[in-house]
């Protein structure tokens, strides 16, 4: 059974060209323009496998919305990964508080994001 990963990004040419790279894979896509609407469809019953998110969107930014989607019920062992222009430690220190399972800067090329995937998500 092939996994969903949710993406969550404000940029629609990102989202566009993660969903070709995720697809191509293999992996069914959710996607979602901020974390408002990322915690609406996870409340409304959507189950990814994995969530793929940015940090810096309108509304709900990705470090709010890890620390909302650990405390749903049935999330708290799904593996969240940033993807994102911000690398400073600081940053990269809080998501892993939060409970973002890795932290990746763009631009991430294809193979490695299916690589790193792979990695945090086991049966990928």
């Amino acid at each position: 059974m092939s996994k969903t990963i949710m993406i969550v990004d404000d940029s629609a040419t990102m989202v566009l060209s993660l969903k070709s790279t995720l697809e191509m894979n293999g992996f069914k896509v959710e996607s979602a323009g901020d974390g408002t609407q990322a915690l609406t469809k996870l409340k409304g019953g959507v189950k990814p496998d994995l969530i793929i998110t940015d940090i810096n969107m309108p509304n709900m930014g990705g470090l709010e919305l890890i620390k909302n989607v650990r405390v749903l019920p049935g999330f708290r062992f799904t593996p969240i990964l940033t993807l994102t222009t911000e690398s400073q430690a600081e940053k990269r220190d809080e998501g892993k508080r939060l409970g973002a399972t890795g932290w990746l800067v763009k631009p991430v090329a294809g193979p490695d994001l299916v690589k790193v995937i792979k990695q945090v998500l086991p049966g990928a």
